[in-house]
């Protein structure tokens, strides 16, 4: 075993470097095709550079559109987010029993959530919700 030590961390960090190359490759075209704001031939063109001029394209596309993924991430994030509330919503009120209780919950929750009430108040409001 000729390798010295030296070698192993140079490669340990080559193979790390490769495989952060290929998630961001992989994020980047996750992004051009999720992204409703560019066009068809918008997504061919951006496409084209980042696959053909891998290291230049994805440069020139963090720089050119490289906030705009962090924006389009957390618009996703929040929209995913409102459609599963919706969708719990739904569901707790086709199953019926509690329905009252949990929408009087969820009422209180975001009065509380919006400092509207205090958190005593949430608690009294609370215990007679479900007492009753």
């Amino acid at each position: 075993m000729d390798y010295p030590l030296l070698n192993v961390f140079w490669t340990i960090m080559w193979v790390f470097l490769w495989v952060m190359w290929f998630m961001l490759l992989f994020r980047i075209i996750g992004d051009i095709f999720r992204d409703d704001s560019l066009s068809g031939w918008g997504k061919s063109g951006w496409t084209i550079l980042v696959v053909i001029l891998p290291f230049l394209g994805c440069f020139v596309y963090l720089i050119a559109r490289g906030k705009g993924m962090g924006q389009r991430e957390l618009e996703r994030a929040r929209r995913n987010d409102q459609e599963f509330q919706e969708y719990v919503r739904a569901a707790a009120t086709e199953s019926g029993g509690t329905t009252g209780h949990a929408e009087e919950l969820g009422k209180l929750a975001d009065l509380k959530n919006h400092g509207d009430i205090t958190a005593a108040e949430y608690e009294r409001a609370k215990e007679k919700v479900l007492a009753g």
